[in-house]
């Protein structure tokens, strides 16, 4: 037995030991959860408890597989009749044993997503919905959502408050649309992934004996990722619990990042109200990075009200201060990242896995990867495709394809028909049978398809034709992004893809606008002398073939979102886009708890490193194919600056993360030191504070002459104003910082009386 807890420390000895009666394990990043909860599950075994009395729920097979092979290695072979899986394969096996209990065969099928979307693609057709209105993404959420909520369709119906969301959704049949899908999969004796916990609750509310059995059979629970689980699983975990309390449940509040899919970080906070008898262990040693990254992370996190206090230290070397490189523009940002990656690999012998970029959205992707292939750096994308090979990316790519050489059949294969306009399978291997036949160009065919089709068909291919001819005209004597712009609005990809308001839907929107970013950057580049689409889509062409050559060699720098990243570690770690409404997110905002959740998010990314953190943001980035003025993210503020250096700067103003790390000293009364190298600058305001009853003035107020106030440069006067549409602008001649010309879209300026 006490073989089994060597190695381990004072706290994570005690979380071992303590096996009766409710406990709460808070881990910190890096603090040998796994090795804690396998070393628990291994002593219970050794201590005599059955492997068929204990239970053990993860949130991936892959971790259920590494703590199984590692208890299996200390106590033997009867780890393999441990009751260990995830919460849908535990259940379901469950399910499986009891189904006919509430009127489901044994063997019962599981629908995956595909299958389901499937199923309401059918349902929407019987019921003659339009499913532009009704998407089958968007519904199947929706109805997701519910079951994880464990609102059933008959409380759906009865509700006024769905009712109400529904009609103002303007998708009033949603109810009856979830009532059809549930009475559908129950005839085909299927149950969707939301239906293993639904019906596992409904198992156990309806079949009280059925309860007991369980609440028998399983003498402890052991439950690992807590923060993560949803109401679902929190209701059938404190019901199999309730007789014994032997239950064990590992997490930390700090790294609760999955509330978009219903994560609910109440249930880890309120553990102890629902088991007053708890013992709390506080695992708060951090074996994975240095004192730098940790003391950073540890920063940032405490800003968060709403926690279970704890202090993550680490014995670990110092290590080397958290890098900021602050850049002028994205395609800055990514280009600096790569030669950061490119001189480090290097100097220090390392090799390309050691290396991860995180970003807070997938469509961030593109000028990281394009930075990389530039400098021959191998890199994957973990958890998705590459930027290019995106179904939505590959869409509009065909189209500029098609732009360029109308006789690509790949291309209009993939796009003659997407946004549907009625042209059928049967009706596309018409005009390629005829055009094989005859030996003629298929473009030739497109553009005269009543030689083989008549009617509808015939119709909405002369209106494809006509819609790529009108797309090569202005390919004629316009540039990439004209034409690029032209094709993703008229096609109709733009409105399909804002029209999804899901979470995946609004993410390829979002690739397809960085997509245009692309064809703006490419267009605006002085190093591209051709600023046509067709030597746009030879840059692609070769990127994707660089692509693909990187993908099959695993020394490779690794591309993913925070998401993806939590429970991984890499020696370094570049976390990039840190800016407001990227990072935090604008979305994350509109919710109360939504800034706690993106902190979160940022502690998650820090703690992923081990040796070296590396944190970047832009000044300016492409936005809906427009450059966009940026302001870093409000957590740098937050950052502890004496653990911080910057890589890459500017002469000091306003937007500088070097002011507020000077002003987070003063306020704390630390000692000035210089961060880096810096210039000499102008004086600045940084000191000011604005008037109290500060309200700024609409824009179109504005007139040279006026005497106005600003929320950091303080008093001055408008000295002209530049009328330019969108971008007007002010010149202002400010007290204290002299001369400055600020965009009035973002500038905040309260007007004062002369």
């Amino acid at each position: 037995m006490e073989q089994l807890i060597q190695g381990l420390n004072e706290a994570q000895r005690a979380a071992v030991l303590h096996t009766e009666g409710p406990s709460l394990i808070v881990a910190g990043a890096g603090s040998g959860k796994t090795k804690v909860l396998t070393t628990r599950i291994a002593y219970l075994l050794a201590k005599g408890i059955s492997p068929y009395n204990i239970l053990a729920l993860t949130f991936t097979n892959k971790a259920a597989k590494e703590m199984r092979e590692r208890i299996e290695k200390v106590v033997g072979p009867q780890a393999k009749s441990l009751w260990m899986g995830t919460f849908h394969s535990v259940f379901g096996k469950i399910l499986r044993f009891e189904a006919e209990r509430i009127g489901f065969p044994k063997d019962f099928t599981i629908y995956d997503t595909d299958d389901s979307r499937s199923l309401i693609r059918t349902l929407l057709k019987e019921r003659n919905l339009d499913d532009k209105v009704y998407k089958p993404n968007g519904v199947h959420a929706r109805i997701s959502s519910a079951k994880n909520k464990l609102v059933s369709v008959a409380e759906y119906l009865n509700n006024p408050v769905y009712a109400q969301a529904d009609a103002l959704a303007k998708i009033p049949e949603m109810g009856h649309l979830y009532q059809a899908y549930q009475e559908r999969l129950r005839k085909a004796g299927a149950m969707d992934f939301d239906d293993l916990l639904f019906h596992t609750n409904v198992l156990f509310r309806d079949n009280l004996d059925v309860l007991n059995k369980y609440q028998q059979k399983f003498h402890y629970l052991l439950v690992d990722e807590y923060q993560d689980t949803n109401l679902a699983q929190y209701l059938i975990i404190r019901k199999l619990a309730a007789v014994r309390q032997n239950i064990c449940v590992v997490g930390d509040d700090a790294q609760s990042i999955y509330a978009f899919r219903g994560a609910d970080i109440q249930n880890i906070l309120n553990f102890g109200k629902d088991y007053p008898e708890l013992k709390l262990f506080r695992l708060e040693q951090n074996y994975r990075s240095t004192q730098a990254i940790v003391q950073v992370a540890n920063s940032i996190i405490k800003h968060n009200k709403n926690q279970i206090e704890k202090n993550v230290w680490t014995a670990n070397e110092e290590g080397a201060l958290v890098d900021l490189i602050k850049a002028q523009s994205d395609q800055e940002e990514a280009k600096l990242v790569a030669t950061s990656i490119f001189e480090t690999k290097l100097n220090q012998a390392l090799a390309y896995k050691d290396f991860a970029i995180l970003y807070r959205t997938n469509s961030q992707s593109r000028q990281m990867e394009e930075a990389l292939r530039r400098m021959n750096i191998r890199y994957r994308i973990f958890g998705g495709l590459s930027f290019y090979q995106r179904k939505e990316i590959k869409d509009l790519v065909s189209y500029l394809r098609l732009v360029v050489n109308p006789n690509d059949e790949e291309a209009f294969k993939r796009v003659v028909n997407y946004p549907k306009r009625a042209i059928g399978d049967a009706t596309v291997a018409k005009v390629l049978e005829l055009a094989a036949n005859e030996g003629a160009d298929l473009w030739d065919v497109v553009q005269q398809p009543r030689t083989v089709l008549d009617g509808r068909a015939a119709n909405s291919m002369e209106g494809f034709a006509n819609l790529i001819r009108s797309f090569r005209d202005t390919a004629a004597t316009k540039d990439a992004y004209e034409v690029a712009n032209q094709v993703a609005k008229e096609s109709g990809i733009l409105r399909e893809l804002y029209e999804d308001k899901t979470v995946e839907g609004l993410s390829r929107y979002e690739n397809v606008q960085e997509l245009l970013n692309a064809v703006r950057a490419y267009v605006d580049s002085d190093e591209n002398d051709d600023k046509s689409l067709s030597g746009f889509l030879q840059l692609v062409s070769l990127a994707t073939d660089a692509d693909d050559a990187a993908k099959q060699n695993e020394d490779a720098v690794t591309l993913m979102t925070i998401h993806s990243a939590k429970g991984l570690e890499f020696k370094h770690v570049y976390l990039v886009g840190l800016e407001e409404d990227l990072f935090p997110s604008q979305m994350a905002l509109a919710e109360p708890t939504g800034i706690e959740e993106e902190r979160r998010l940022f502690y998650v990314a820090c703690t992923r490193a081990e040796h070296q953190l590396t944190l970047s943001y832009a000044l300016s980035r492409y936005r809906f194919g427009n450059i966009k003025p940026c302001e870093p993210s409000r957590f740098l503020q937050e950052l502890n600056p004496a653990y911080l250096k910057v890589s890459r700067r500017y002469e000091a103003t306003d937007d500088s993360p070097i002011r507020f790390f000077d002003q987070f000293k003063e306020r704390n009364g630390q000692k000035q030191v210089q961060i880096g190298p810096r210039r000499a600058a102008a004086p600045t305001a940084s000191t000011y504070v604005p008037s109290p009853n500060f309200k700024p003035a609409d824009a179109a107020q504005l007139a040279a002459g006026q005497r106005v106030e600003h929320q950091k440069f303080g008093f001055g006067r408008i000295v002209a104003i530049t009328d330019d549409g969108p971008n007007r602008k002010a010149q202002i001649a400010f007290d204290a910082i002299g001369e400055k010309t600020l965009m009035l879209s973002f500038a905040k300026l309260m007007i004062h009386p002369n």
